[in-house]
């Protein structure tokens, strides 16, 4: 049974005229978080695409490269979509819903922005307003303004690229120290790490994103200390 399958049984299983961020209160629990995550991601996307005034065609395609969507699986993601963009429930609620059901800014949830960021960009134009949007989901989340930038900076080009705020090291920390920051940041984007903390299969190419920036950050910090 596909994770498309499963999001559309859960959806069905709702009460006719329930809206659709009351699934979140059915998704605590694996191995539900799978569904939960890309429902979060899906819905919170959808509500940042009406953030700037227009749906693209690039943001749907977006979807595609976050998420494999197989042909048979259209119709349900789609349905998915299209329940976020009507339901009358603002993201801040469905932010707050996915925060309640992870309940810290690290792991989960700081996938689900990654998600929403490579949405974001999926036209090449990073608005203002789908700045503040995610502004405003990270805090909900509970995630530092450092984090936040951070993970910004990953994502749009013209944010400034401090290889040790990707790690999260500092400028004086010593080199080993900063290896295994990096090492550790690597371990917790393994697929396997993904899977543990609900990312589906679907949704396992965020990660490359994730290894190529700490990969880039710590071979920058080498060629600098070896420069010195």
């Amino acid at each position: 049974m596909s994770i498309w399958t499963r999001i559309s049984d859960a959806l069905a299983a709702l009460r006719q005229g329930e809206p659709l961020s009351a699934v979140f209160d059915r998704l605590r629990a694996p191995p539900d978080r799978s569904v939960a995550f890309t429902i979060a991601v899906i819905a919170l996307g959808a509500k940042m695409a009406k953030a700037d005034g227009q749906v693209t065609r690039d943001e749907v395609t977006a979807f595609r490269e976050v998420f494999t969507i197989a042909q048979e699986d259209e119709a349900a993601a789609a349905r998915v979509y299209n329940l976020a963009r009507q339901d009358i429930a603002g993201f801040e609620d469905y932010a707050a819903k996915v925060a309640a059901m992870f309940d810290a800014p690290d792991g989960p949830l700081a996938d689900v922005l990654e998600g929403l960021f490579h949405i974001a960009m999926a036209d090449g134009d990073y608005h203002p307003a789908e700045d503040a949007f995610l502004a405003r989901v990270a805090g909900i989340f509970g995630m530092s303004e450092r984090a936040f930038q951070r993970l910004r900076a990953r994502f749009v080009p013209d944010a400034e690229r401090d290889p040790y705020d990707v790690l999260g090291a500092e400028p004086g920390m010593a080199l080993p120290e900063i290896r295994r920051l990096w090492r550790e940041g690597v371990k917790e984007s393994h697929p396997d790490a993904l899977r543990a903390r609900g990312l589906p299969e679907e949704a396992l190419a965020l990660a490359e994103a994730r290894l190529m920036a700490l990969n880039r950050a710590w071979e920058q910090i080498q060629g600098t200390r070896g420069a010195a």
